[in-house]
């Protein structure tokens, strides 16, 4: 385990969301990405909790946005070092984004994210 600072770990989340292609970044809509320091039951190192895009045509007028959370504590729990810290963010935060787009684990797990 590693603790990386909350201040260092939300960078590595910014840098992750950055690395985003600009095509994708473009398409999403209504969303925000908090970090959350407690580990949730349950080994979830990431959740998107909202409407993807997919299924937006049922939306609605005033949605509050779509939320993707990042847990640092568990993301620090699962790395030795740094470097498996940011990868793990990158992963994470891939995984969640693809939610958003209307991606299942099963095919994210198809396609090495999951």
């Amino acid at each position: 385990m590693i603790d990386v600072p909350p201040e260092r770990f939300a960078d590595l989340v910014a840098e992750a969301l950055d690395g985003i292609p600009e095509e994708l970044g473009d398409l999403m809509d209504n969303v925000a990405v908090f970090v959350d320091d407690d580990r949730p039951p349950g080994g979830l190192l990431g959740l998107y909790e909202g409407v993807p895009l997919t299924k937006r045509e049922a939306y609605g007028g005033l949605a509050l946005p779509d939320r993707i959370t990042i847990y640092r504590r568990a993301i620090c729990a699962a790395s030795n070092s740094e470097d498996e810290v940011r990868r793990q963010v990158q992963v994470t935060v891939v995984h969640e984004v693809a939610h958003h787009f209307g991606i299942s684990d099963a095919r994210l797990e198809e396609l090495g994210w999951g």
